[in-house]
């Protein structure tokens, strides 16, 4: 019996655009900012900030 261990591909956790998860609703980044770079989103009591940086990436804070 070998010891080397036989690596099984996972599937990528990032699926192209063209191709929604089933059952998950997509929300357009652009309908969501309104045209604005940074929008506040609540969940429950707690206050986020969702912005688009310069280079076009989403980044989410606290």
């Amino acid at each position: 019996m070998s010891n080397e261990r036989t690596h099984q591909k996972r599937p990528s956790r990032h699926l192209a655009a063209s191709t929604p998860p089933v059952g998950r609703p997509r929300l357009d980044v652009a309908k969501l900012m309104g045209g604005r770079h940074d929008v506040v989103l609540v969940h429950g009591t707690e206050e986020y900030i969702l912005r688009i940086t310069s280079n076009g990436k989403l980044i989410l804070t606290k």
